[in-house]
């Protein structure tokens, strides 16, 4: 059985996504500073943002998911950091790129996510 990893990174730089398995696990090594075999998912996107790769490791090799969306464009990604080469995604981030739904639903996500965060520790907070 398939197991995906918890932590998703996004890259923030169209990628030529005719390269495969060991060329995309090379821009994870060189582009992104990370290890490729890592518990992590490498999402990569084209340059007109219609096409999307994301690339993971399992015990037994790496795996590709690809996707095209019939219509519209990826929102590729959420907030970045200036000088960053990729950023880190929730499953519920990746689950709206994915779907190519606008940047507005993106930040809503994660506006929901910020506000559930801060009330769990407030309540957290009074109970100790």
């Amino acid at each position: 059985m398939m197991r995906l990893p918890e932590t998703i990174y996004v890259a923030t730089e169209p990628v030529n996504l005719h390269l495969s398995f060991d060329r995309l696990a090379g821009i994870v090594r060189q582009q992104l500073g990370a290890d490729p075999r890592g518990e992590a998912m490498y999402v990569f996107h084209n340059r007109r943002r219609t096409h999307a790769k994301i690339l993971w490791h399992e015990p037994c090799g790496y795996s590709i998911l690809y996707k095209r969306l019939d219509r519209g464009v990826y929102r590729i990604p959420l907030a970045i950091p200036a000088g960053a080469s990729c950023v880190q995604a929730t499953r519920r981030e990746l689950e709206l790129l994915l779907q190519g739904v606008d940047r507005r639903a993106l930040v809503a996500a994660r506006r929901t996510l910020r506000q559930r965060s801060a009330r769990d520790q407030r309540r957290r907070g009074s109970i100790g």
